[in-house]
């Protein structure tokens, strides 16, 4: 019905009443729609702007990564000629660098023993007990026969559970699968298989083998029994001279007789020399320090089109239709030029925490030119003079500018970053150590086993403990060991100092928790000493079990040990948090998020100073990061655009909801007014016949 009314307004008047309603509404809506319309179109742009704005700062952020670290200014280069004496590796960052001469005598071997022949490779062998290998370096008589043994503390040794159904290739797998170093095979030689066990390579790796059980003696190799086996190669270390001094490694892998150079040793050349030479490798910073100047330079040009004047993608300035400059997406925005004033002034400015040498990009020559953009300056002769002075003659001066640098004035004392080390303030921090740290220990009683010599710091009688009765248990930082029992024969107390040390060591419970200790002997006191590893408060050692026979070498339950000490010390006379060998600077301090190793002595060195400076690449990329990051300054300001969007999404409805009412209104009046107009029509149309028939009107 309501449609029919309105279709047929303006029949009475004449007047096109829907369309005069549709006029009167839109010219009530238009300058609201267009200031709704106006600013979501602004805030949109905005959008746009600031996600140009975060690629831009991206593709900077991305030019300081390397510029960040110390690697990049510490490359070297290696020069080495053709050889097969040497395979050369890898050369690291921060190599050291110089020319070398190095000569060959010998390489390392690997001892090879062969043993427990048998015609069939997987028949069983109907052994059975545990064999003990231990790691070390053996001592021969003249007719090559082994005769001494030193264990090596350094390896842990192992133990091979043997069941009667074990073959040669069941041996060969259990004792592969504890991955000790240890290559097991089984080979065939003559028609018999024969298990051949290679240690690693060295002199002190070699192996002794012991069975508990007479049925393994096939497999034995130790001092008293070793007919069964046949030692292939011996063990011995590789020998070469760098720059004529004589060194020996275990391995023909060598990666630390020059630091950082790693190198393969391939075949003994006596009396060859070969010359090389490391290099520090500057190019490479110096094309990053050159990709970062044009990087900003980038960010520049897109940053200026955004809070200036318009520019399109070749960087050309934009006109509207009326040839006028178009003005930024953020050009009208506060908080984008505030963030793009901000790293201008760091570009220009002075890299906190850096007190002297370089300290600023105009050092080394590096220019802001008017327009806001870096050039590298050149002299009169359109060379960049000083640019490439500042890399050739003061290269660390460079490293210090733009990377992350730490110092401490206390040689006991070194400056690490923790978790929160973005939250440090750059600059220096006066530090005091007034506790050094400490491990914890148990000191032993003397020897007193009736064949101990303690001037010659040997025994008369060599120490058998293969029959048993030497055992114990030790509790490391709060961790008990299983039964550890000795088993071997020992000539000095060397020999049982490194034993100690090296089944302690390995005993399962202990290496599960990383847990180690150092048997340690002091010739003074004929006493053996047993240190954690650990230092602080949780540090503690103490026998928990000991065999009678033990105490003969000072080692019972009534010992009494000494627990460690946590490191003490203030940061600007703030004290601060130790733990174990660890000072924490108090939570929410200037230098909260850097932790201080310490060592023994520190102390004594009293105060000091602590610097600490992110570099300017590290300052810059911080600044970055916090424009960036999820609950950074665009994501935030995007957040608030977007509810102004939202904000005018609810004005628009509410318009249309006012426009509707508007529209009802007016729609509701002309109807009124119609239907008034309808009435005169109909009243005029009556009145008109009526006069014809009144006396004295007829017409003729």
């Amino acid at each position: 019905m309501a449609d029919n009314i309105i279709s047929s307004l303006g029949a009475g008047s004449g007047i096109d009443i829907t369309s005069l309603v549709s006029q009167l509404v839109e010219v009530e809506r238009a300058p609201v729609e267009q200031r709704i319309s106006s600013r979501e179109e602004r805030l949109q742009a905005e959008i746009s702007g600031y996600g140009k704005l975060s690629s831009a700062l991206s593709e900077l952020q991305d030019s300081l990564g390397s510029l960040a670290g110390n690697d990049l200014f510490n490359a070297r280069s290696v020069a080495i000629p053709d050889t097969n004496v040497i395979t050369a590796n890898s050369v690291a960052v921060g190599a050291q660098t110089g020319s070398y001469q190095i000569e060959v005598e010998d390489i390392a071997r690997a001892q090879s023993l062969t043993m427990g022949a048998q015609s069939e490779r997987d028949s069983a062998l109907g052994k059975s007990g545990e064999l003990t290998i231990r790691f070390g370096e053996w001592t021969y008589d003249g007719s090559d026969a082994p005769s001494g043994f030193t264990a090596n503390d350094e390896r842990e040794a192992l133990t091979v559970s043997i069941d009667a159904s074990d073959s040669l290739d069941a041996i060969a797998a259990k004792i592969n699968e504890q991955n000790s170093g240890i290559q097991a095979s089984v080979l065939k030689v003559d028609d018999q298989y024969q298990l051949m066990l290679t240690a690693p390579s060295g002199a002190a790796n070699a192996l002794e083998i012991s069975g508990d059980d007479a049925s393994l003696d096939d497999f034995a190799f130790n001092a008293a029994n070793h007919a069964n086996v046949t030692e292939v190669q011996q063990g011995s270390d590789a020998l070469l001279r760098i720059n004529g001094l004589q060194v020996s490694r275990e391995s023909n892998d060598i990666d630390d007789v020059i630091e950082g150079f790693n190198f393969t040793l391939n075949k003994a050349s006596p009396g060859e020399s070969l010359t090389f030479s490391i290099s520090e490798d500057k190019s490479l910073a110096e094309q990053a320090v050159r990709d970062f100047v044009d990087a900003y330079n980038n960010f520049q040009t897109t940053a200026q089109g955004l809070i200036g004047y318009a520019r399109d993608d070749a960087g050309e300035l934009v006109r509207d239709e009326n040839g006028a400059l178009s003005r930024g997406d953020l050009a009208s925005d506060g908080t984008a030029r505030a963030m793009i004033d901000r790293l201008r002034k760091l570009v220009g400015g002075e890299v906190q925490g850096l007190e002297g040498g370089f300290t600023a990009l105009t050092n080394l020559g590096i220019r802001t030119e008017r327009d806001g953009s870096l050039s590298i300056a050149k002299d009169e002769f359109g060379k960049e003079a000083e640019f490439s002075a500042a890399f050739s003659n003061n290269f660390q001066l460079v490293e210090d500018l733009f990377a992350l640098k730490t110092a401490s004035m206390n040689s006991a004392v070194s400056v690490n970053l923790g978790s929160f080390a973005g939250r440090v303030d750059a600059g220096s921090f006066e530090v005091e150590i007034t506790q050094d740290p400490t491990r914890g220990e148990l000191l032993a009683d003397a020897i007193t086993q009736a064949d101990f010599d303690g001037t010659t710091e040997t025994f008369t009688t060599a120490l058998d403990t293969s029959g048993g009765g030497y055992s114990f248990k030790v509790a490391v930082d709060g961790i008990e060991s299983g039964t550890i029992a000795l088993s071997g024969t020992y000539d000095s107390t060397e020999q049982l100092r490194s034993d100690l040390q090296s089944l302690i060591n390995s005993d399962e419970r202990l290496k599960a928790t990383g847990t180690k200790v150092d048997v340690l002997y002091d010739d003074a006191t004929d006493s053996f000493s047993f240190v954690s590893r650990e230092y602080g408060s949780v540090s503690t050692v103490a026998f928990t079990e000991a065999s009678a026979s033990m105490a003969d070498l000072g080692v019972h339950t009534g010992l009494t040990g000494t627990a460690g000490i946590d490191v003490a010390g203030t940061i600007n006379g703030v004290e601060g948090f130790g733990a174990g060998n660890q000072l924490l600077p108090a939570l929410d301090s200037p230098a909260y998020g850097l932790n201080f190793s310490v060592a023994a002595g520190a102390s004594s060195q009293g105060a000091f100073d602590i610097s600490f400076s992110r570099g300017f690449a590290g300052e810059l990329s911080r600044l970055v990061d916090g424009f960036l990051s999820s609950s950074g300054t665009i994501e935030m300001r995007k957040e608030n655009i977007q509810d102004q969007l939202t904000e005018l999404g609810e004005e628009r409805e509410t318009l249309d909801r006012r426009m509707e009412g508007v529209e009802a209104r007016l729609l509701s009046q002309f109807i009124a007014m119609e239907s008034i107009v309808s009435t005169f029509q109909s009243t005029g149309s009556q009145l008109e016949g009526l006069v014809d028939r009144l006396p004295n009107t007829a017409q003729n």
